[in-house]
């Protein structure tokens, strides 16, 4: 019979470690999420290319299964198409759509800056500030992989400080297609600096608690990707 340890008590050298609890299973999910979602935004997977979970399997180094459940949240978020026994497609870019989406996006990224403001703690207060410091960084340093870093970062502080569910499944939607969009399109239409210079003031109205000053720095954000983006439109008629 096997000697139960203690709560708490360390295993002896050599003893046979269990599997981890499933919280480690989701940590995995997560991960290949991650990876894979910025290597779609960054077109390391290109648009209209096709994977498979086997090869993204292997290529991770992560089990099929938390590949398929990352790989079925990028296609709730309209990053790739699961085609049954044909494989893995990664989404297209269309500019209509990216402009019918920015219609949305407007109005939840008000409310979410709003409450942001209103409701983030000194950590996430904090937080915002070292993002807002980061996109100075990067658009010293013309830096457009840290930029999209630090704008998913925003991104996931804002609505984490939010404490909003609904707002948040709204804006999970759409997070990754603006991002693509602007990875794709910036060199021809957008300025890196001036990009950085509006989400960092988004970042540091929410982290001084101000609700209408962030909900503002909102609208001059959603404002110059408008722009951006229907001179991307304007640049491929």
């Amino acid at each position: 019979m096997k000697r139960r340890l203690p709560p708490g008590a360390a295993a002896p050298p050599g003893a046979v470690r269990h599997r981890p609890p499933a919280a480690s299973a989701e940590t995995l999910v997560e991960r290949a999420y991650r990876t894979l979602e910025e290597e779609i935004v960054t077109l390391a997977l290109a648009p209209g290319e096709v994977v498979s979970e086997a090869l993204l399997s292997e290529r991770l180094c992560i089990g099929r299964t938390p590949v398929r459940e990352a790989l079925q949240r990028l296609a709730r978020e309209r990053l790739v198409r699961i085609l049954p026994r044909r494989g893995i497609v990664v989404a297209g870019v269309d500019v209509r759509e990216q402009l019918r989406l920015l219609e949305v996006r407007r109005e939840v990224e008000r409310l979410l800056a709003r409450a942001a403001a209103r409701r983030a703690d000194a950590g996430q207060r904090g937080r915002l500030r070292a993002v807002a410091d980061g996109m100075d960084r990067a658009a010293a340093n013309s830096d457009e992989t840290a930029f999209l870093r630090l704008d998913r970062e925003l991104n996931l502080l804002v609505i984490e400080a939010a404490r909003n569910e609904f707002a948040a499944a709204a804006m999970a939607l759409m997070h990754g297609l603006s991002r693509r969009f602007w990875f794709i399109h910036w060199r021809q239409s957008a300025d890196l600096p001036e990009a950085a210079r509006v989400h960092a003031a988004l970042a540091r109205a929410i982290a001084e608690g101000e609700p209408e000053s962030a909900a503002a720095a909102s609208d001059r954000l959603l404002d110059y990707i408008q722009a951006f983006t229907e001179a991307t439109a304007s640049a491929g008629a």
